[in-house]
């Protein structure tokens, strides 16, 4: 398969070392089918039953550098592309686990939408410094609102109407059809996927249909076992993905230049697209990523703590890519941010706006 970025040299080498000692009613129609619906309710039900963890959990957990890695890789997103009073829009946003970097980033204005109940709960909490673990020196300095609800099943730039224009928006899975619909001519979609390439690279590798290591799996069906795949049908080759402590669930391989022409359909062009270790090893070289790094622990603290992102989790990295999209047009900075006043600087469960239904 095509890709359109270019594969890291550093790929088949090992973990970075410590420095430190098309369509207007949206994507709702790929949703009507009954099964699809169910499985969307338990992917949502699976999230929202995720306790949040105590610190000594989360780094018991066999991926915890992985996890560091990843939240490294969205600050560095985050910190290259939002500026200071910017409104942005969080699709996915699970528990709020990016609000400490939106804040960094001296955001105006945040909206967060996820599927999972529990999910945007546990974000209200995180939002109002409520629960013990979650207490901070001081309050956000953004606004917020927060939606629960399905973004590829609902039309977000009517029930964010008063909300939009966004200046950036941040998202691990992509509506292109909202996101398009809520940005400004000239902002900006920062998010990560899966790596199609690699993943099929991995598996034609692979002696049978199923590959990983001690920290993730990926196995594929029967159907595809002459490990063939037409370039005129690029979608519904399914597979089942298992990362431990995190995911285990079925997903669909999305090719990037299918997932580029998409989005040029929806006027997002391509600033650029890196694999995970690309991604790592170019900005790694840039001081400030060094010392965020150090501060998210990924490869160790440089002090006390001298563990260091496996052998393995960096294989697992391997398997996304960061990516950042603009939307075509010249950016208009001088609109009022008056219709954003609708956000609360503590949020209730009733502020909580239900958009499974709209």
């Amino acid at each position: 398969m095509k890709r359109g970025y270019t594969e890291s040299p550093s790929a088949s080498v090992g973990p970075p070392q410590s420095r430190f000692k098309q369509n207007p009613e949206g994507d709702a129609h790929f949703l009507e089918d009954e099964s699809t619906k169910i499985f969307t309710r338990k992917v949502a039900d699976h999230y929202s039953a995720r306790t949040n963890q105590t610190l000594e959990e989360r780094e018991a957990s066999p991926i915890i550098h992985l996890k560091k890695l990843n939240n490294w890789i969205k600050s560095v997103l985050i910190q290259l592309h939002a500026r200071r009073g910017d409104a942005a829009l969080d699709l996915a946003c699970g528990k709020g686990g990016d609000l400490i970097k939106w804040d960094k980033a001296k955001i105006g204005y945040y909206v967060g939408v996820d599927i999972a109940e529990g999910s945007i709960e546990d974000c209200r909490t995180r939002y109002n410094g409520d629960a013990d673990h979650h207490q901070r020196r001081k309050k956000f300095t953004f606004p917020a609102r927060l939606l629960c609800g399905d973004c590829y099943e609902t039309r977000l730039d009517k029930v964010l109407a008063t909300d939009a224009p966004f200046d950036i928006c941040s998202c691990q899975v992509s509506a292109l059809a909202n996101i398009s619909a809520l940005l400004r001519p000239g902002g900006t979609l920062v998010g990560t996927m899966p790596d199609a390439n690699v993943i099929i690279k991995k598996l034609r590798k692979a002696e049978g249909l199923v590959f990983g290591n001690s920290v993730y799996w990926i196995r594929f069906d029967e159907e595809f076992s002459e490990k063939k795949f037409k370039s005129s049908s690029p979608f519904g080759i399914k597979y089942k993905f298992h990362l431990e402590d995190a995911v285990d669930c079925p997903e669909w391989i999305v090719p990037f230049h299918v997932f580029k022409s998409l989005a040029e359909e929806y006027d997002l062009e391509l600033v650029f697209a890196k694999n995970s270790h690309e991604f790592v090893h170019e900005y790694l070289k840039k001081p400030e990523y060094i010392e965020l790094m150090r501060r998210l622990g990924a490869l160790g603290d440089g002090n006390q703590d001298q563990s260091t992102l496996s052998e393995d989790e960096w294989e697992a990295a391997h398997l996304y890519l960061a990516f950042v999209l603009r939307k075509r047009g010249q950016p208009d900075r001088t609109q009022a941010n008056s219709r954003r006043d609708r956000g609360q600087m503590h949020i209730s469960k009733e502020d909580i706006m239900s958009i499974n239904s709209i």
